[in-house]
This record gives C-alpha cells, structure tokens and sequence, in this order.
C-alpha cells in the first residue's frame, strides 16, 4: 500500500468515526491530507497541526473562549455575550467549537494510526514512538476539554471504531489509562533534531517536559473524580503523584506562543470588540485579600482616589440591582479599594489610566471615555466619573435598571483585561506550575498521600503564580484580611469572619450612612457555612492564578466544589433559562442558577440521530445547559 493511499485511508476512517457537522467536514477530511506527497506525510506534521489549530482562530476563540468560558468560569463580566451566564446557549458558537475541536482530535489520531503504521511496516524512523506517546498524550488533554464542555462523547472513535458515545466515567477512566501508559513509553533520553523541534510549539519535543504534562495532568483529571468517584480519584492520584516528575517550573509549562494576523495562533482574547470586563465574582475574590494597600502599589496620581477599608461605596438603589446575593449588589465603588490583591492590577486596567501603554483602548471613545450618566424615572440625570474608580457588574437581567444605567455597560468606566493579552505576543498557557500544586495541597488536605505537605503546596503554588507575573509576594502569605466573601490568605489564619459596619453614602444626595454587612452564604460548599477553611483559600488562589488563560478550569472546579463563591446573576425580570431563580430564591445558592455545560450542535442531532440519542442517554438528564455532568455537584 502507497503512503498516500495509507494517509487517505486513515483519514477516511477518522471522518467515519467521527460525528462532524456538515458534508464539507467530510469532504476537508477526504481531501486535504492527499494532497500531500510522500516526504511530507509524517507523524510530526499531524501533530503540529493539531496543536497550532487548537490554539483556536478568531473565529472559534471568541465564540468559545470568550463568549462560553470565561464568564462560565468567571474571569470575565457576561457584557459581550449575554448567553452561558443566564443558562442560555448559541447554536452557532457552539457548532464552531464542535466541529473545531473535532477536527484537532482528528489531526491527533491520524498521526497515531500513521506512526503505528509505519513501524508495522518498518518505514518508521527512531523517534516515531516517541512521537506516537506525544500524540497520545495530546489526544486525552483533547477529549477532556470535549467532555468538559459537552460531557459523553465518542473514545473507541478516536481508535477507528464505530463512534459510540461514551459516558463521562468511561471517558475519563480511559483518558487517565491513555495518559499513564503514553508517559511510561516515552524515552526521555532521545534527542530531537533542530528540524523536529520546530514542528512542536509547545514544547519542541523535549520529551522529559512531555511526561512531566502528562503526569500533571494525571493530576488533574484525578482530581476532577474527588467529589463522585472518590477512590478511583484518590488511587489515581496517589500512582501519578508518587512519581514527583511533573511540572513544577515556569519553563516546564505547556504553553504556544502567539502571533499577530488572523489564523489558529493569533491570541485568543484579541478580538477588539470584546470588552471582556472584570466580573464581579473575581472582584469580589480580589478586593482586601492579602491585605497588600493600593497605596503600595499604585504611582502618586492614585493615592487621591484609594478609599478606606471600611467603604461600601455609594448607594443608588433606582440605578443599580439589589436582586442577588452579590455583597457588593445596589453600589457604586467610586474609587480604588484599600488593599486588593496585587494580580489585580496587572490583569485588568484601571479606566481612565489612559497613559498606561498597557490600558486597552482599542475602540476610541467607547474605551476612554470615563463620563456616562445615571437616570432617573422622573427624567432627571447624573454624570459620574468612573476615572479611577474599581467596580464589576453582576450578569442577568437587570430590567428597566438596565436602561437607567450607562456605567455599567460601557468599556471606558469598568476594568478590563489589558492591552497585553489583546495583541497576540502572549504564550497561551495550558497548564502552569501553580496548578501542580494546588492540586497536590488539595490532595494532602484530604488525607491522599502527597509528597508536598498542604500548607507547603498551597504556599508554593501562590508563589508560583506570583513569579509568573514578577510580582514580588511581600507579606502575602501571613495575611489575615479577609476578602469580600470571607476569605484570607494565611494558611494558618482560617477563623470565620463576623459581620462588620461598613460606611457608604447615597449616590443622589450625598448623605452618609452606616450598615451591618454580612459575608455572603455559598450554600453550595458546606451549605454555606464555611468560608475560610484550607480547601477554600486554595481554591480561591487557584482560581486566581488561573487567569485569564484557563477560564475553562475554573469552571470545572466551581462545577465541581461550588468553589469560590459564584453570586448569582441578578434578576430583575424572570431569566426563562433559569425558571428556579425566582425572587424568593436569588439569595441562596443552587446548581440550577449556573450553567454546567455546553448543549450538543444541532448539526449532531440533524445528522445522526442514533449518535445524539446515545449521547443524551449516556448524559443521564436532558440536554440542556443545566445537566450537571457525572464528576460535577448535583445539589442544592
């Protein structure tokens, strides 16, 4: 048999056990690969290709990262898209990511059946195997990313079988088999060549580095099981964790350098529409953790604007929802706040800090202007300036407020990630050293053998997260402030925080007031009461360090904790995707009131039936956005 007979063969076979959406998927499949000649069909080329087109054009990035997971995962407000945070869906967006993603396994599992191939026929050459594990390897990152969208998806037909869709369990008990048995067929000692090396972007097939991701993520997907299947967890964990040999460096990270133009490595987040703002459950996360001043970390023009610790902000009740158990919910913080974690200020800009090169202004006026009116019913108005300021809007329907209220929906009065992650000169990031070891502090603080004590990785992993950054740690660690849901740094520090008196002033008037504010209720980890314990503070750092470039792990972890805590979206007017969150219920957290998933394309239904039935079987509830999936909380 011809190479090019064999690579046609493969790929047809790949297009059979694959559900994609439309003929012209089929017909990309069948064509494309025999187009190449025999010198350039090998292993490596499928393998690079498929990791360059999983970076995610324009296209997909923005429908996907953007649109879906970051404010699913709360690292962004839900002003751009309006969609996932209310438990709503585009059929379009997801289509996109579907068939994109199906595309990049393809890639992955071609290379597999060519390098097999080729050593069944001797044509290999010495690293093929190598090569194959890599493959392997990057294979299972990709389903799980599948599966943590969608849930079941097909595993024999990434194998060449008929394309049976799989429930989650079995997903991802063969995705922790797949990465055990790839990693420990890797031989390390093997040198790549300098031409080979160019053709993997993550790591340029220094394969110590590729058994060091594979380990991590044998972590990962382990622990993904903690809080359903506790013992295939713990057991799978402890195998991977005992071999210390995963990624504790910088260096050591999976990440893909970025390019400017428009193709699969320009930058996920570049798209200059986006507004992609603070959300306020990160804001609430940032302000007052760590306890490090804004005066310590912001120049002279600043100082006028940094506000007490005991300031609420100003009320204005007509202007602003008070319908969600937001803490932060009916204020304006009209300055910068006392102390905040010091992540903040690198990660979104401050408005009106127009002569930082790293503020995003990409949209003149609509980026720059920090004047905007609030009105009134009766017709009157009144200008406020957001220069300086620090605030984030709750998602949901915010009603006839929403129309009363021009700050809150403009991109020059509200943080927002900066210029930097807009202009593809980036590393997109995968998988960090800090993820490690949080992951190995959550272990410990379960009583799971670790080789990391849990205070040790939970300090280590912060440290991490602040190296990355090259901000300095200062007094961190020993922290005993409390954000704004209850929450310290200190490890040793895990005291409940009590109601405190906090001042504010009407917005319309002027006129001061004091109030007894307590910390909200995340009813959905120890029914809500607990805010400050270990397993908190590292979820919370995790979900901190995970920003901005894995939005989709944060949704994981709160999908599978119910950590941190995730306020729910405000509800003026009744949101129909989210018929339990009523006004007798907004200030109680629930499963029902967050989305836990992405629905299938409606390309899977129109086009196979049987293969769609066998999904929504397997997903053991409906396909709709709130199906949680088999790893994630099913209550309250």
């Amino acid at each position: 048999m011809t190479m090019k007979h064999l690579i046609k063969k493969s790929w047809v076979l790949a297009a059979m056990t694959l559900v994609l959406a439309s003929c012209k998927k089929f017909d990309e499949i069948n064509v494309n690969p025999t187009a190449a000649n025999e010198n350039q069909v090998q292993v490596e080329y499928f393998i690079n290709n498929s990791i360059i087109s999983a970076q995610m054009n324009p296209d997909v990035a923005e429908r996907s990262f953007v649109l879906y997971w970051k404010p699913a995962g709360r690292q962004a407000a839900d002003v751009d898209g309006g969609t996932i945070s209310v438990g709503s869906y585009n059929d379009g967006w997801t289509s996109a990511y579907y068939d994109q993603v199906s595309s990049w396994l393809n890639m992955a599992n071609t290379g597999i059946q060519i390098g097999q191939k080729q050593i069944s026929a001797g044509t290999s050459k010495p690293y093929t195997n190598n090569l194959i594990q890599v493959a392997r390897i990057w294979r299972a990152y990709l389903m799980s990313e599948m599966s943590d969208n969608f849930g079941p998806i097909p595993v024999k037909a990434f194998e060449g079988s008929n394309p049976d869709f799989s429930d989650v369990k079995t997903v991802y008990y063969y995705l922790l088999d797949e990465l055990k048995d790839a990693s420990s067929k890797l031989d390390v000692t093997m040198i790549p060549s300098d031409d080979l090396k160019k053709l993997d972007p993550a790591y340029a097939y220094n394969y110590a580095n590729w058994r060091k991701y594979a380990t991590s993520m044998r972590l990962r997907l382990a622990m993904r099981l903690s809080e359903v299947d506790a013992s295939k967890a713990r057991s799978e964990f402890q195998l991977a964790a005992a071999t210390q040999d995963y990624i504790t460096l910088k260096e050591q990270s999976f990440q893909v350098q970025e390019k400017d133009g428009w193709d699969a490595l320009t930058g996920v987040m570049t798209r200059s529409w986006d507004t992609q703002p603070l959300s306020a459950t990160m804001n609430n996360v940032f302000v007052g953790l760590g306890g490090i001043k804004s005066a310590d970390q912001l120049g002279a023009d600043f100082q006028v604007a940094i506000k007490p610790a005991d300031w609420l902000g100003q009320k204005y009740p007509v202007q602003f929802s008070t319908k969600t158990n937001d803490p932060q919910a009916g204020y304006w913080f009209n300055g910068l706040p006392f102390s905040i974690d010091p992540r903040a200020y690198v990660l979104f800009s401050i408005p009106g800090d127009l002569t930082n090169p790293n503020y995003p202004k990409q949209n003149s006026g609509y980026d720059t202007i920090t004047e905007r009116l609030l009105k009134s019913p009766d017709g009157s108005e009144k200008k406020v300036d957001a220069k300086y300021t620090w605030n984030a809007k709750t998602d949901g329907d915010w009603g006839s407020k929403d129309q009363l209220n021009q700050l809150v929906n403009y991109g020059g009065t509200m943080p927002r990630i900066n210029m930097q992650f807009r202009n593809s000169t980036q590393k997109r990031l995968f998988f960090g050293p800090w993820e490690t070891y949080f992951l190995l502090a959550e272990a410990a603080e379960k009583g799971w053998d670790s080789p990391v004590p849990a205070q040790t990785a939970y300090e280590t992993g912060i440290a991490k997260s602040f190296e990355y950054w090259g901000i300095p740690l200062r007094g961190y660690l020993a922290s005993e402030d409390y954000n704004r849901v209850g929450t310290s740094v200190s490890w040793a520090h895990t005291a409940e925080p009590v109601s405190r008196v906090m001042r504010y002033e009407d917005g319309m008037t002027g006129t001061a007031g004091t109030l007894t504010l307590d910390y909200p209720k995340n009813n959905l980890y120890k029914n809500g009461t607990v805010k400050n314990d270990h397993l908190t503070k590292i979820i919370t750092q995790k979900f901190i360090a995970q920003t901005p470039w894995l939005p989709l792990e944060t949704w994981n972890d709160h999908r599978r904790l119910g950590l941190p805590f995730f306020e729910n979206p405000v509800t003026e007017n009744p949101i129909q995707t989210l018929p339990a969150l009523t006004d007798a219920t907004y200030m109680n957290g629930s499963v029902k009131f967050l989305p836990q998933r992405l629905r299938y394309p409606s390309s899977l239904r129109n086009t196979n039936i049987n293969g769609y039935n066998q999904a929504v079987t397997a997903l053991s509830g409906p396909d709709e956005v709130l199906t949680p999936l088999w790893w994630a909380q099913k209550t309250p």
